[in-house]
This record gives C-alpha cells, sequence and structure tokens, in this order.
C-alpha cells in the first residue's frame, strides 16, 4: 500500500462499509451552514456560528486552502446510497513536525447513534496512523459532552490530566497514541 503524505495534492478519499469520506465541495455549503448554525450540533461547540451560504462557501475555500498548505484534512462524510453530507471529520491542527494532529467532527442529528461516526472516526485514525504515520491524534471535547467522550474513548483515547485547553477551560483534552509504534 501506498503511503499518503500531506505533501501529496490528491485528496484522500476514504471509504468504509456504508460511507465514503470526500472533500467538500460548493455543493456541501447548505449543509456546512446547517452544520456550523444548529443548536443542537453546536451545543458544545465554542465557536462562532455561521450565518449564511456566503459565509458557508468561505469556510469550504479554507478547508481547501488549509489542505494545500498542509494543515488540514477536512472530510464530508456521505452514505454510500445517500449522497448527501451528513457531518463531517477532519484531521488538522498538526505539530510542526507532522507527528501529532488533533481530530474533530460533526454530525447532522438525524444521523446520530446509527454507528455513522464510530464508522468514520475508525477510517480516519487508521488513515492517520498508518498513512500520515502520525504518533498520536488528540481531541478537544467539552466536559459535559458524554456522546464525545464515550466515541473517543472507545477508540484508545485517554485524558490527558496535564494539559489544559487555554482557549475554552471547559473543554477536555483526550489523547490517542499510535497503536503500531512502541513505546
Amino acid at each position: 500500500m501506498v503511503k499518503h503524505t500531506m505533501q501529496d495534492r490528491q485528496f484522500p478519499e476514504l471509504r468504509t462499509n456504508r460511507l465514503i469520506l470526500r472533500k467538500l465541495n460548493e455543493s456541501d455549503s447548505e449543509d456546512i451552514l446547517f452544520l456550523r448554525s444548529n443548536d443542537k450540533v453546536n451545543k458544545y461547540i465554542a465557536r462562532p456560528r455561521t450565518k449564511n451560504r456566503e459565509e458557508a462557501l468561505e469556510f469550504i475555500f479554507k478547508t481547501e486552502q488549509l489542505f494545500y498548505s498542509n494543515k488540514m484534512l477536512y472530510w464530508s462524510i456521505t452514505l454510500k446510497k445517500y449522497p448527501e453530507m451528513i457531518g463531517t471529520i477532519c484531521l488538522w491542527n498538526f505539530s510542526k513536525d507532522g507527528k501529532f494532529a488533533e481530530i474533530g467532527y460533526e454530525l447532522k442529528p438525524s444521523f446520530q447513534n446509527m454507528g455513522f461516526m464510530s464508522e468514520a472516526m475508525k477510517c480516519v485514525m487508521v488513515f492517520g496512523f498508518d498513512q500520515l504515520q502520525l504518533n498520536a491524534i488528540e481531541a478537544y471535547t467539552h466536559r459535559e459532552n458524554q456522546a464525545s467522550k464515550k466515541l473517543l474513548n472507545r477508540f484508545g483515547f485517554i485524558k490527558d490530566v496535564h494539559r489544559l485547553d487555554k482557549g475554552n477551560l471547559d473543554n477536555i483534552i483526550l489523547v490517542s497514541k499510535n497503536p503500531n509504534q512502541q513505546e
């Protein structure tokens, strides 16, 4: 299998049994607007809400620019049998040496609790550890977001008690180390 690097210019499309994880495109703007403005999706996320389609398009353009500058991989999650975007998942905030990245994700409420994010998370983590050769992936989640903490624990994320999210003290930081690397 050919290893993917952040220097590769072709966006890596990933597939699971039920999902396609693909690059965001302009046709995703209404879904991005929904995900970045919906109260339920954003309950535990401290970020400015997206207000209109133009802001959603700006966000899509920004993710593309960050990909080409080796700073982010931002996937649109779609069902193989349903082409509309149901959520997103990303690796971003890469360390300077490219050995650590942060994972982020969101899913439309009507698709939650069906195992879709678990499937996407597994795929992206395998990609991060096997293809990008990351040493660890970290996640920042709100201390009261039980669903997110449960998902992260399922994938070996452990709370880093020595670190604080200085930008949001309500968050906790969890880390999953590459299982293919020895201590």
